[in-house]
């Protein structure tokens, strides 16, 4: 444990921004198996799961959890899958 007290409030900062993002990729990767599911099994929901998940990448995206070309990586690939 650090004894500055800066580095002690980093501490604390860090281990909360750690968590959020955990729960944010974790979202993220369910909302992505969830559709990839749904287009495998030829649900008649898989559009609304994959415009969900979709929107989880671009929220991934938005707060820094994934890189931009990462993201648009993602969604390129579940659209196309979506689309065959």
């Amino acid at each position: 444990m650090p004894n500055i007290k800066s580095a002690k409030k980093r501490v604390i900062v860090n281990q909360a921004k750690a968590q959020r993002n955990k729960s944010t990729n974790s979202a993220l990767k369910t909302a992505i198996k969830k559709a990839n599911v749904a287009i495998e099994t030829n649900a008649e929901n898989k559009d609304e799961l994959v415009k969900a998940a979709v929107k989880k990448i671009d929220q991934a995206c938005a707060k820094g959890i994934l890189h931009k070309n990462n993201a648009a990586r993602k969604k390129s690939a579940l659209v196309i899958k979506a689309a065959k």
